[in-house]
């Protein structure tokens, strides 16, 4: 067979390692010195990534009368190198050597951690998710409609959490609303879809006169990072959203880096970290940083000093060679935001 590259988004990739994993490894004592293995030489194949290059060379094992499936009693040998680092596999020739092979099973646990080799991140196991809203408001419109959300937003928070709800004061376009909503799962957004489609008080007061004042939503689907929780800040002040485009390859490429590069701004005292959001739906690769600080003035010193910490340049450097683009808006809380 001759060389050919399958990455892992081939699901022919994914196929092929399962069904070697589930197989086994074996021990192999080469009796030739060709072909990169060394004669008298035993070694374990298949025996995990450590960032160097890994073969492995798998039969299947013989039936219970000796003969292996299709006949004969020695099949071909599937050589596979697996180059971690890459996430990729190279599929190479059969090799030529004699082996002596002791068969046996691959663990639970080896099988799993081979396969996480491959994850991009971390897995998620909270269901919990969030999800941002965006509204443009018409310019003309927007003292009613904030006054609008005002007065009937206990109709919305009614069926499901709300997290905060500001006003955009800089970055981006103006009369611009920002808020994020809380959800268990995907099951109970629906759930709480269905219920607001349901509740005419809802749709009469705050849905329909509200809509008539919008030039245009968006929503996004995000959840909090696995090294995050949701903080509240001590008292009232302003939040700064900043969105960071990363390059693809999700957190296995750039998560340490970035998470270096945001303690570096907590652990001086900087700013206050609310929470990290990485997105689900909407723009992939994606990381969402919202921040505290009392004043706009006190968000801007702190900025500056640490633009002038060795520690946070040299972490926020490392961080920027995974990084596409950034942006960022400064966000008024309303009176009624649990985030104030």
């Amino acid at each position: 067979m001759g060389p050919d590259r399958w990455y892992r988004s081939d699901i022919s990739t994914q196929l092929i390692l399962m069904s070697l994993l589930t197989l086994g490894v074996r021990t192999f004592e080469g009796t030739s010195g060709e072909g990169g293995v060394r004669a008298n030489t035993k070694r374990v194949w298949g025996s995990g990534c450590g960032g160097r290059l890994a073969d492995w060379a798998v039969r299947p094992p013989p039936s219970p009368t000796g003969a292996y499936a299709g006949g004969g009693a020695d099949p071909p040998r599937v050589c596979i190198r697996q180059l971690c680092r890459r996430r990729s596999l190279l599929v190479g020739k059969p090799q030529e050597e004699e082996f002596k092979e002791e068969y046996r099973p691959l663990p639970f646990s080896a099988l799993e951690a081979v396969c996480s080799s491959f994850a991009t991140g971390p897995r998620q196991y909270d269901g919990t998710f969030y999800e941002f809203h965006t509204y443009y408001v018409k310019p003309s419109k927007m003292n009613e409609f904030l006054e609008n959300v005002k007065k009937s937003i206990h109709l919305r928070t009614a069926h499901s959490e709300l997290v905060g709800f500001w006003t955009v004061e800089f970055g981006g376009r103006m009369n611009k609303v920002f808020h994020i909503w809380k959800y268990d799962n995907f099951a109970h957004r629906t759930e709480v879809q269905k219920a607001l489609a349901k509740d005419k008080e809802w749709q009469e007061q705050f849905l329909i006169p509200n809509l008539a004042l919008t030039d245009k939503q968006e929503s996004e689907i995000t959840y909090l990072v696995p090294w995050c929780q949701l903080e509240k800040p001590p008292k009232d002040g302003v939040y700064e959203l900043a969105t960071f485009q990363m390059k693809p390859g999700g957190p296995a490429l750039w998560g340490d880096p970035f998470k270096r590069a945001v303690h570096s701004h907590v652990n001086q005292g900087y700013t206050k970290l609310v929470g990290v959001f990485h997105a689900e739906y909407g723009i992939l690769n994606r990381v969402h940083v919202l921040w505290w600080n009392e004043s706009a003035d006190s968000r801007a010193a702190g900025r500056h000093q640490s633009h002038e910490d060795p520690r946070v340049v040299a972490a926020v450097r490392e961080s920027v060679n995974f990084l596409g683009s950034q942006q960022n808006m400064l966000l008024i809380p309303m009176s009624f935001s649990p985030l104030k």
